[in-house]
């Protein structure tokens, strides 16, 4: 049989001299406002379009709304007003996707269709009148959006016009007539600042000095004025337009529920096959050991020779009857999986193989908790059981690795990939079944890839939270499989 060495990553912290404080500050800075201004192109554009939208959006939602309205009691009003719900629905989605498009972080939502409430023509159309967020986004379209963009357009407008104006009014100003002008900003703030002085200078230039200055301060911030627009549209947004955070709590339950029931199964189904196992197995043997040593009990006086066999046949039963029970045990915590970890763990299994095996293991993270190793280790030897079995293999390669997805969490992934007959499929009741509903009592999910002539890939997706962060001393084994 032909092995793989295993290859191991693990994570290294290294300490390195802090440099003095002000430089990383001051580049993180320098950072944050290049960032800022990299995504003022994008949120000028949602800006420069959300009163256009909205007041389209106004005019069209109140004049098909309020004319069902009026309609109601003609019944087609009821339709008018079913219309005006959808609208509102699709006035507020394009809302969340030019947020998206600005450069803000995606908002869920909202889960039209829970509770079947889409499913046939009646359901789907008188659903608006039950949803709240149907009424959430009528008020939004009707309401909110046409207030809240009307000033933050009149400010986009002004502070991008005052910006330029004043950046580039030496350029051109001097081409337009002043006439009989009297009035000087840059003389009156003078007069203000310093009271009765008599201070000679040219008031024009002066003029053009106080322009470029204010156009740079307002050029300066432009950027934190367009974010703190954009996050005014985005907070209300998710306030008004998002899922609420009771729907998810709703699906997280009821995901939850299904993982619990699909654990139940599993356990249930390993706890029938085990009580199988041992009822063919050592408790046959036992039961034949006990008939024997009753027969050596009645042949031990008068024919010894005879009872001397028995003895022997005995001890044979008793070495293979602890040998099964040292297999079965396999089945709840293997010693080596408990005192080396997953990784030797997967090797001594794969090395047990009747089929050559070729493993390979590459954990990015070594804080596995004691769960996830143990059921990661029961999944990889189903698998590779199957694959010894029923698929007629004459190779199997076993990879099991880990991820960081960041906001989705970190995965553990077990893949088995053999070059048999192919054609597996998870039929209930048996196998892959049995271990589908493990890796869902896990909250994982199961691949399968198994065409008819081979070759067969069967991934499980598992997810867990590190040592460090769960709080699990390593070693210990919390109540839940």
């Amino acid at each position: 049989m032909s092995t793989e060495t295993m290859t191991t990553m693990t994570t290294t912290t290294s300490s390195t001299t802090p440099a003095a404080p002000t430089a990383p500050d001051a580049a993180s800075e320098r950072r944050g406002y290049g960032a800022l201004w990299a995504s003022v192109p994008r949120e000028f554009g949602f800006l420069i379009l959300t009163m256009p939208i909205a007041i389209i959006g106004l005019s069209v939602l109140a004049t098909v709304f309020f004319t069902g309205v009026g309609l109601v009691t003609v019944f087609v009003g009821i339709f008018l007003m079913i219309a005006g719900f959808f609208i509102a629905r699709g006035f507020g989605t394009l809302e969340l996707i030019r947020l998206r498009w600005a450069g803000r972080p995606e908002i869920r939502r909202p889960n039209w269709a829970r509770d079947g409430r889409e499913e046939g023509f009646w359901r789907s159309a008188f659903a608006p009148f039950i949803d709240g967020h149907y009424w959430l986004y009528l008020l939004h379209t009707l309401v909110i959006n046409p207030i809240v963009s009307v000033v933050t357009w009149s400010i986009t407008i002004a502070w991008t016009s005052v910006a330029l104006a004043g950046t580039t009014g030496w350029i051109w100003q001097g081409y337009i007539p002043d006439g009989d002008r009297t009035f000087w900003l840059n003389e009156w703030l003078v007069d203000r600042i310093f009271p009765g002085n008599d201070f000679t200078y040219d008031l024009v230039a002066g003029e053009r000095i106080l322009e470029v200055v204010l156009g740079l301060a307002f050029l300066a911030t432009l950027p934190f004025v367009f974010r703190g627009l954009t996050l005014l549209h985005d907070v209300i947004a998710r306030g008004v337009l998002g899922a609420w955070r009771s729907e998810a709590l709703e699906v997280e339950v009821a995901q939850l529920a299904a993982s619990r029931g699909a654990a139940v199964q599993a356990e249930d189904a390993s706890l029938r096959r085990l009580e199988r196992d041992i009822h063919d197995g050592p408790q046959q043997r036992l039961v034949r050991l006990q008939m024997d040593l009753a027969t050596i009990e009645r042949r031990l006086e008068h024919d010894p020779e005879s009872a001397k066999v028995l003895v022997g046949e005995a001890r044979d039963q008793a070495r293979e009857a602890l040998d099964e029970l040292r297999a079965l045990s396999r089945g709840f915590a293997p010693p080596i999986l408990q005192d080396r970890g997953l990784a030797a763990g997967l090797e001594s299994l794969a090395s047990r193989s009747p089929v050559s095996v070729i493993v390979e293991v590459e954990l990015a993270d070594a804080a596995l908790p004691a769960p996830i190793e143990r059921n990661a280790y029961f999944i990889a030897a189903e698998l590779l059981t199957n694959a010894a079995k029923h698929a007629e293999a004459t190779a199997i390669r076993l990879r099991v690795t880990t991820r960081d997805e960041g906001i989705a969490g970190r995965w553990i992934d077990i893949w088995v990939t053999d070059n048999g007959r192919g054609g597996a499929t998870a039929t209930p009741g048996h196998g892959l079944a049995g271990l589908d509903e493990r890796v869902r009592g896990l909250r994982g999910m199961l691949v399968l890839d198994s065409p008819v002539g081979g070759p067969t890939t069967i991934g499980a997706h598992v997810p867990y939270v590190p040592l460090a962060a769960s709080g699990i001393e390593a070693g210990t084994t919390p109540g839940v499989v």
